[in-house]
């Protein structure tokens, strides 16, 4: 329990374990920490965990909000898709190995914390996140650091308290807010000793870090976000589209139309909320998944999707589907359709494969 009058502290709580542990060695010198977490629509867990048949998926938790519970603290849960929107678009530092900003989307995270931090009259005297310098090539490097101090506005009001020893004292170790000698010098990618001093606080079951937090940092995810941008011409998204490409097997046969084929029951459940929205088609004769199909798809192309969801449905002796086709005018057809045999859908229609 923070004592009276202590400094506060509001802590970018990502649901991995450096966030969960930076907030927890603050809070052990008797700063009143609270969490804030960002959404952007590009979380990893926050869609695909609850899609997927149970019992292929993981836990389903928001490891932020598990996190917050763990340490004992308020958390504040900010959406940010609208203007994260140009972070993603127009990145001023560029993009990483596929399409993730991670140095613009660092100092727009910090950015946003440092609007609760210190000016009219918002009760936080400093901000905290869990990066250590060369945990991540892009933003997480010795150089980048006064980079995302300065330009988040933060300055020495930013406390990184698991690297804080290879870097310049900050406001709080001056204000005697924080004692530096209890902070740490990491720095490297082990995860070594994150994992002994998340054993020392006696935490166990924590986020595993490989892969990150964010569906940008994935190729597969990139791909498929890079072809909608050539699709429609344009780059720009809108929330529905980024929650779609983390669902299904994208499929495009040609320029004109793209499938999105569930790959389970629950993707087939939820894609079925956007059957108002989306041509869908589904085998009548056989279990199968729900598609739909984006784009302007003709009649001819529509005779092939059909051939594609056979494919995905089960296999009957004869060869041959019914696949009931729905469009967005509320009228229906039956489409007779022999299967695609596996080799003749080309691995170029899979996009993100």
């Amino acid at each position: 329990m923070p004592i009276a009058n202590a400094p506060k502290a509001i802590a970018l709580i990502s649901g991995g374990l450096d966030s969960m542990l930076a907030a927890k060695v603050v809070a052990n010198q008797g700063v009143d920490v609270e969490g804030v977490n960002f959404y952007t629509g590009f979380c990893v867990e926050g869609h695909t965990h609850a899609i997927r048949r149970r019992d292929q998926a993981k836990p389903k938790r928001n490891n932020a909000l598990w996190v917050a519970e763990q340490l004992g603290i308020k958390l504040h849960i900010v959406d940010v898709v609208e203007e994260y929107k140009d972070v993603v678009l127009n990145p001023k530092h560029g993009y990483g190995k596929n399409l993730n900003p991670c140095l613009d989307c660092k100092i727009f995270m910090v950015g946003k914390a440092m609007e609760m931090v210190g000016f009219h009259g918002n009760p936080f005297d400093f901000a905290i996140t869990g990066e250590v310098i060369g945990q991540r090539p892009k933003s997480q490097r010795k150089e980048t650091m006064p980079i995302i101090a300065r330009e988040s506005q933060a300055n020495d009001r930013l406390l990184r308290p698991l690297c804080a020893k290879n870097l310049p004292e900050t406001l709080p170790e001056r204000e005697g807010w924080i004692n530096r000698e209890e902070l740490f010098g990491m720095s490297g990618r082990s995860r070594k000793p994150q994992m002994e001093l998340a054993k020392q606080f006696g935490f166990k079951d924590y986020a595993q870090p490989a892969g990150g937090c964010c569906f940008l940092t994935d190729e597969g995810y990139s791909n498929k976000l890079g072809d909608l941008w050539t699709a429609r011409s344009k780059r720009d998204y809108e929330l529905d589209d980024i929650v779609l490409l983390k669902v299904g097997r994208h499929i495009r046969p040609n320029p004109r139309f793209k499938m999105m084929i569930a790959r389970d029951e629950g993707e087939s459940r939820f894609l079925e909320g956007y059957r108002k929205a989306y041509v869908s088609l589904r085998a009548a004769d056989r279990r199968g998944p729900l598609a739909l199909i984006d784009g302007e798809a003709n009649a001819t192309d529509i005779k092939l999707a059909a051939r594609v969801v056979a494919r995905y449905s089960k296999q009957q002796s004869d060869g041959q589907s019914i696949v009931n086709v729905n469009y967005v005018d509320g009228t229906a057809e039956s489409v007779s359709a022999v299967p695609f045999e596996p080799y003749e859908i080309p691995d170029a229609w899979h996009v993100g494969a």
